[in-house]
């Protein structure tokens, strides 16, 4: 790899981070470190601690999730389209970032502000939504964005466990979002 193409120190740590984080959330920062081909005090230089290692993980995460869906959303023609595409670009994601979902970093404000972000425009959406008659109105709109959050955890976890491709889960998730789980009574899924 060309000086030009190698990643800055940090960079590397945080891939390193991603990395070893996503196969196991108790490794230690020198696994990262060295994963990362640096030393535990150019790590240390960078991130005092574990807990700011993971912050800044969660900050490129939200970052590179944003991104992922306004690139995925850039030609929605509905609120609907958008929620699906966005379910879709999201579930490759889980493989890298999957793991912050576990990790208690809703006390940073930095982070807090993001996702609060995120949860307002997915109400937004969800509202927008509704009136394209996509989802049932008496549904609150926290329950729904509750439930695409629930069905995005749920879609990686089935895509890590090897039990559905990302395309698999992404229809997975979005059918049973708009459609639900029950019968119409026949004994056939709901249209």
């Amino acid at each position: 790899m060309s000086k030009a193409l190698r990643l800055s120190t940090r960079d590397a740590i945080i891939d390193a981070g991603f990395d070893v984080f996503r196969r196991d959330r108790s490794a230690s920062l020198a696994e990262v470190a060295e994963l990362a081909g640096v030393g535990r005090a150019t790590l240390h230089r960078h991130f005092a601690s574990r807990d700011d290692l993971l912050r800044a993980l969660a900050l490129v995460a939200i970052k590179e999730m944003d991104e992922a869906v306004d690139v995925a959303c850039e030609n929605a023609q509905s609120h609907t389209e958008a929620l699906r595409l966005s379910l879709a670009a999201l579930i490759p994601l889980g493989d890298r970032y999957g793991f912050l979902s576990l990790e208690p970093l809703d006390g940073d404000p930095e982070i807090a502000a993001a996702y609060q972000l995120q949860i307002d425009e997915m109400r937004a959406a969800v509202e927008q939504a509704k009136c394209e008659g996509t989802f049932d109105r008496a549904v609150p709109t926290a329950w729904i964005t509750q439930a695409y959050d629930n069905l995005l955890y749920a879609a990686w976890e089935s895509v890590r466990a090897g039990e559905a491709t990302h395309a698999q889960a992404a229809d997975l998730a979005w059918r049973t979002l708009a459609n639900g789980l029950g019968t119409n009574g026949s004994g056939k899924a709901e249209r």
